[in-house]
């Protein structure tokens, strides 16, 4: 009798623990309550953000969302998961307090602590990454990943100093792998540096991979590429950059989701008002000041806000600065333009193309529609698109230069020591660089709506086509790799657990070992069936996102005399 209690007792204990280690219906093993204290009930969170829109972006419908290894970052500060403790801020040695002497007195102490913690992911060793790595290596970052999958070719010796041509009693690396034949020389310029090398496409990742490092870096990529990255990125709480060069021309764009830094001045006659708005991104969240050689200092610590590179290379207009003055106008580089139209015809180019780039007639034509309708989706007087200009920029498609990656490569560099360092203003959110003119103009390039983390929210909202989440949802696949298409998986049902923590508002990047950026505002969030007691503050509601005007689609465009101009027929 006793032994039969016993057993039935064993198998009634047993019975739920088997329903924990069952998958779920996307095939993953659920969660263990234990390592989510703090995880917010999904029903709960919805009934706090219920009517309140985001902009939701639509590279998240391509996103595999279920794998628990990408879903459980989100939970955790800096990205962390349970197998992965937060990473422990390493002390400066005496040492390194002499080596990067000049740099401490420049930003201070605590600001080379953090650049020397931060684990740096740099995708594709081309000429502007080997600027990138050179920069940022001699900084003293505490680690750099180089990711890329290609193979060194003959073009790559011209402009990217750490491949060699078999010279000089020198091994070719002609044929090696780009990050590993550039790791060794990279590790020689600082040896205290950890260098690493990934061998794989960047394609191949999913997203978790990307929580593993508080900046992701990727360089001369396609767009769909940037905005894979991107997304994961802000997943993952990470800051990202894309940059790129086409000879005389280059680009760079930051999306630091929301970043705080703190600038040091001499107080004024009258005192800064917090909290204030100084642009539609950047904002006074707090003031501190103290006394320093008789004279009183203030701290201003500020706040500034960014978009995905999806909506800021394809949706945003320029700021009204911009266009509400003709002569800020007809400043304005057609580099913008051209280069948003080289995104669209790579991403509209058909699927397999041996050149993706402009090459023949039917592609000159098409890519001077496209210029011709970008520059006029930004309001832009159509007599600076001119033909030269276009001739000029079509002519340096796809070459390296190597002054110009040198000087993008250490602006880029530079934004990524001030971001980890939190003393200077960082880039917002665009440069483009115009060799022949000797420019490096920086746009504030965000559509109209939300910036910052709440553009990363898919719950509860529309897209951008006035699709409901759940249709939104519908796409998502499982078990996926980054690149694959939509569609292309097994078809399991997609457990939209996770989407609904996409949209708290506290998704804020976070910085080396584990400290968070800036101090998140608990709320009370209420039990399942509960009415709330504590109101909960809420965001101002934000209209979705509107596509700037475009041109009619059978437009063709048409470079006569001095200027682009829009004809009818097709």
């Amino acid at each position: 009798m006793d032994s039969q209690q016993r057993q039935t007792s064993a198998n009634a204990q047993a019975q739920p623990q088997a329903q924990e280690n069952t998958p779920n219906a996307n095939g993953a093993p659920p969660f263990d309550p234990s390592l989510l204290p703090q995880m917010p009930n999904p029903d709960a969170m919805a009934g706090i953000f219920n009517g309140q829109r985001f902009i939701a972006d639509p590279n998240m419908a391509a996103l595999p969302m279920g794998d628990p290894s990408m879903m459980l970052p989100l939970m955790f500060a800096n990205g962390q998961v349970p197998s992965q403790p937060p990473q422990q801020a390493k002390p400066i040695s005496a040492d390194e307090i002499a080596l990067y002497d000049r740099q401490i007195r420049l930003w201070g102490m605590a600001a080379q602590a953090r650049i020397q913690n931060a684990r740096i992911l740099l995708i594709t060793m081309r000429a502007l990454a080997n600027e990138v790595a050179k920069n940022l290596v001699l900084a003293g970052v505490g680690s750099l990943t180089i990711l890329d999958d290609a193979l060194v070719s003959e073009a790559d010796l011209g402009a990217q100093f750490f491949q060699n041509d078999g010279g000089a009693d020198h091994e070719t690396h002609v044929g090696r792998n780009r990050a590993e034949a550039a790791a060794p020389a990279l590790r020689k310029l600082n040896p205290r540096v950890q260098v690493h090398v990934d061998a794989e496409g960047v394609k191949s990742k999913g997203p978790s991979y990307f929580a593993g490092f508080d900046i992701v870096i990727a360089t001369d990529l396609d767009p769909d590429s940037f905005n894979l990255i991107n997304t994961a990125t802000r997943i993952n709480g990470k800051a990202f950059y894309a940059a790129g060069t086409h000879g005389m021309y280059g680009f760079l764009f930051s999306d630091l989701i929301e970043h705080e830094y703190v600038i040091e001045r001499d107080a004024g006659n009258v005192a800064t008002h917090v909290p204030q708005q100084e642009t539609r991104t950047r904002s006074i969240i707090n003031v501190q000041t103290h006394q320093e050689g008789g004279k009183t200092v203030e701290a201003v610590t500020k706040r500034e806000l960014y978009s995905t590179w999806f909506l800021a290379s394809e949706l945003a207009t320029l700021p009204a600065e911009y266009t509400s003055s003709k002569r800020r106008l007809r400043a304005v580089t057609p580099a913008l333009s051209c280069l948003r139209a080289l995104w669209e015809f790579i991403q509209t180019s058909p699927p397999g193309a041996a050149q993706p780039l402009p090459a023949t007639r039917d592609d000159l034509r098409r890519f001077t529609q496209l210029a011709t309708q970008k520059h006029k989706a930004l309001r832009l007087p159509p007599e600076t698109l001119r033909p030269e200009f276009l001739r000029a920029f079509l002519q340096n498609l796809g070459a390296e230069v190597a002054p110009v990656a040198a000087v993008l490569g250490g602006q880029l560099a530079q934004d990524v020591v001030n971001v980890l360092g939190q003393k200077q203003q960082p880039m917002q959110n665009t440069v483009i660089f115009d060799g022949h003119a000797m420019e490096a103009l920086v746009y504030a390039l965000h559509p109209e709506g939300v910036l910052g983390a709440h553009q990363l929210s898919a719950g509860g909202t529309a897209d951008l086509n006035g699709n409901s989440a759940a249709a939104v949802s519908g796409f998502l696949d499982v078990g996926l790799p980054m690149g694959m298409p939509s569609g292309a998986g097994a078809g399991f049902p997609v457990d939209g657990n996770g989407i609904a923590a996409l949209g708290a508002p506290q998704n804020a990047m976070n910085l080396p070992g584990g400290m968070q950026q800036q101090q998140q505002q608990q709320q009370v969030l209420p039990q399942e069936g509960v009415q709330p007691t504590v109101p909960v503050q809420q965001p101002p509601t934000q209209q979705p996102v509107s596509a700037p005007e475009q041109p009619p689609q059978d437009a063709v465009a048409t470079v006569v005399a001095g200027q682009p101009e829009q004809t009818s027929g097709a």
